[in-house]
């Protein structure tokens, strides 16, 4: 039995080493989007930054350990088998989990999932022993009192959080305004001096306590000395900053990266325990047991987890260093314009979430309040305020999605309140305080304006909902995986780390595959933060090109797919089809979204002559999609009931008229990407021809419906409805091709048309 122990210790501790390196990579946003969405340095210098805190953070680690050997259960009440299955059940229902939000793109938290698999797995084993009759209780099996001020510390930490990021950025914002850099001669020394010491006390004074070299002499001196150390930062660190702004030197996007430090290393420092606590308290179960166990591993009792975790620095080096090639190497790390920036950019830009019913009252709430303190305000402190706060004033760096004050505040503010939990031993969630903190800020700078507040709402709304989700998923699964090896025995232990590595190598193949496909929409964001507006409208006319482009290629597609399966009558692919456009739906609505925040970067002049004929060309595609979901919602029902399929006798003529349709679309993708408006007339009046000879077609298959053939009046219907369906299409291209034409070029006039005009 022993060696079989040893194995699960070595695989919890793969488990640990695939943990930290997914979970660095998951959880770089935090630390990292703030430097880049503020744009204070280089991607690959704000990288070497957290690489150098993350490393520094993980040496000093060492007292959150205690988490996980003693702070959610009594170790001296459970045998060494038992603790091994609660360890076995937290690694891989951290596995299962991650994977699972994963694939649904939904947010987690590794803090929370923790904390929760940790109690979720202890309940459960609690309740086997006690329904042996053993004689304790859950007081005694569950260090209740410590798990509940973890649960705490992790939730209030969102209120917390956003609390003090609003305020903190408030008062910041009434001191430097938008247009800070007319107020930072004198001010900037002192913001500068408070950031500084603050990264100074929480991550020097008390994470440095928990370092495992210094000696309790040192110890005793920093703590006695706490004062003088602050006063001197304070003071130090004040007139650095004023020099250093004196000397040229952008004094906040020094304070951005030493928060990105600050932030990187309190991660580290935090979430470490998350990744190796675990196998670590596995692993000192484990030499306990080998040295005193005598093999019986029911019935020796863990009282040794009850001693402070000494954890050897060689083991914190190594992870350190693990995550440190994790986010150096890691994709999910580059690709940085995520959630968090999203949400909290100050300029708009792609709104990924939609409307919920809770956030448009939570608007109309908020917007009633604010009518009655506007009403109630002294007209004078009015203007005050909306002096103050003029975001027409902001400065920010090219390509940056908010300003440098609001950059520097995330960051320090973030890193302090994670680094005061760690110093607490509360294992608050990096991603909970540094998402919230930024939510704050964003509402104090009010980011979130009439237009995108519903958006942004419902997508904090979604990420908390996810947070509270993990929680409960992450203490069911481990109650559940820790039952079935206790019961189980060897075998299910064998089982599910099979299970696991399967589920590993499908995630990362799964990542991999997303990955490739997923570029990001780097032309959009050049478009949203280019400050030339000469420059605007060719980008601007490039994207709308492209994503109609897109749009055209699926169509034709989908139409060639819809038609043939109905000839053929296919149920799969008409199936396929339903879900496949409506989620076109929702991609053709963010597209035109962002398109429009696109347009407001446009000169006015340029934007009211572009306006009419972008707005029509995104109703024609539009338009195109209803058309193509109607023939499919027909011919789906018709298929799925097994009625009538079409006779053969209507298929020639409506196969001229399928090569037709692909044809014009073809023609048109190829006119959209030369450019060329000249051969515009020719294609409009092909699509003429087209709808002449679908509305022929359509008028004999309606003239078979008046002859009476009982036989095919079901699936005449059906076939008449796809060809005036059909007409209605080529009819939006035509006019698209028109559209198109004018949002090139002013001056397009539409050659006369013998054939009907639209």
């Amino acid at each position: 039995m022993e060696i079989l122990f040893l194995c699960i210790v070595i695989f919890l501790f793969l488990l640990a080493v695939f943990d930290l390196s997914v979970g660095v990579s998951n959880d770089a946003v935090n630390f990292l989007n703030s430097a880049i969405g503020s744009g204070a340095a280089t991607f690959k210098r704000v990288l070497i930054i957290a690489s150098i805190g993350v490393f520094i953070g993980a040496a000093m680690s060492n007292g959150m350990m205690d988490i996980a050997r003693h702070g959610i259960f009594r170790p001296e009440h459970f045998s060494f088998y038992d603790l091994i299955c609660i360890f076995m059940a937290v690694m891989v229902t951290d596995i299962i989990l991650l994977d699972v939000f994963n694939s649904l793109g939904m947010p987690t938290s590794t803090t929370v999932s923790m904390v929760f698999e940790l109690l979720g797995a202890t309940f459960v084993v609690a309740l086997i022993k006690m329904s042996g009759g053993i004689g304790l209780g859950f007081d005694d099996l569950l260090n209740t009192e410590k798990a509940l001020s973890v649960i705490l510390g992790i939730f209030l930490s969102v209120a917390i959080a956003f609390f003090f990021g609003t305020l903190v950025q408030f008062i910041s914002r009434m001191i430097f305004t938008f247009n800070y850099r007319s107020n930072l001669k004198w001010k900037i020394g002192i913001f500068g001096g408070l950031c500084a010491t603050a990264i100074i006390y929480f991550l020097l004074i008390k994470g440095a306590k928990d370092l495992t070299f210094m000696t309790p002499e040192v110890k005793e001196w920093i703590n006695t000395h706490t004062t003088i150390i602050i006063l001197g930062c304070l003071g130090f660190f004040t007139v650095l900053m004023q020099l250093l702004h004196v000397c040229g030197v952008n004094v906040l996007k020094v304070i951005v990266l030493m928060g990105t430090f600050a932030l990187a290393m309190a991660f580290a420092g935090n979430d470490l325990v998350n990744f190796i606590g675990v196998p670590l308290s596995g692993l000192a179960s484990y030499q306990d047991y080998v040295a005193n166990g005598g093999g019986d591993s029911t019935g020796y009792l863990m009282n040794s987890l009850n001693a402070p975790a000494n954890t050897p620095i060689y083991f914190l080096i190594g992870a350190g260093v693990i995550m440190v090639v994790a986010l150096a190497t890691s994709k999910k790390a580059k690709n940085v314009t995520k959630t968090e920036i999203g949400l909290g950019s100050q300029q708009g830009g792609d709104e990924m979430f939609g409307s919920s019913r809770l956030s448009r009252r939570l608007v109309r709430w908020t917007l009633s309040f604010f009518s009655w303190v506007c009403r109630v305000t002294p007209p004078r402190v009015r203007r005050w305020f909306d002096k103050r706060f003029n975001a027409d004033d902001t400065i920010m760096e090219n390509g940056a999605s908010f300003d440098l004050i609001r950059g520097s505040v995330n960051l320090v503010l973030a890193g302090a309140l994670i680094a005061l939990g760690t110093s607490l031993k509360l294992p608050l969630s990096t991603t909970f305080v540094t998402f919230m903190v930024a939510m704050g800020t964003s509402l104090a700078d009010r980011a979130w304006g009439r237009e995108s507040a519903v958006f942004r709402i419902t997508g904090v709304i979604s990420v908390i909902g996810g947070w509270f989700i993990t929680a409960g998923a992450a203490f069911i699964g481990a109650g559940l995986i820790v039952a079935a090896m206790h019961f189980g025995g060897q075998w299910v232990m064998m089982l599910l780390a099979v299970f696991t590595i399967v589920l590993i190598i499908r995630s990362n193949r799964r990542f991999s595959k997303k990955n490739d496909t997923d570029n990001g929409d780097a032309l959009f964001q050049a478009i949203i933060t280019n400050q030339d507006k000469a420059q605007t409208w060719p980008m601007l006319l490039l994207y709308i090109t492209e994503k109609q482009q897109a749009f055209m290629a699926y169509a034709d597609e989908k139409y060639s797919d819809i038609t043939a399966a109905f000839i053929n009558d296919n149920a799969g692919v008409l199936g396929k089809a339903e879900s496949s456009l409506a989620k076109q739906k929702d991609l053709l609505k963010s597209v035109r979204r962002k398109e429009t925040l696109c347009l407001r970067q446009l000169s006015r002049e340029m934007a009211i002559e572009k306006s009419t004929w972008f707005y029509l060309s995104n109703n024609l595609c539009m338009n195109i999609l209803y058309n193509l979901r109607r023939i499919n919602e027909v011919c789906k029902e018709h298929v799925d009931n097994n009625f009538t399929p079409l006779p053969p006798r209507y298929a020639p003529e409506f196969e001229r008229i399928r090569t037709q349709v692909s044809t014009l679309f073809k023609d048109t993708l190829e006119l959209m990407n030369s450019g060329d408006t000249e051969a515009i007339g020719a294609l409009r009046r092909q699509c003429d021809k087209i709808k002449d000879i679908v509305s022929d077609t359509y008028h004999r298959a309606h003239d078979h419906l008046r002859d009476g053939d009982t036989s095919s009046v079901a699936v005449l219907y059906v076939y008449v409805n796809m060809l005036q369906e059909t007409q209605e299409m080529v009819s939006s291209i035509r006019k698209y091709l028109r559209a198109f034409a004018k949002l090139r070029d002013s001056e397009f006039r539409s050659r006369p048309v013998v054939m009907a005009a639209e």
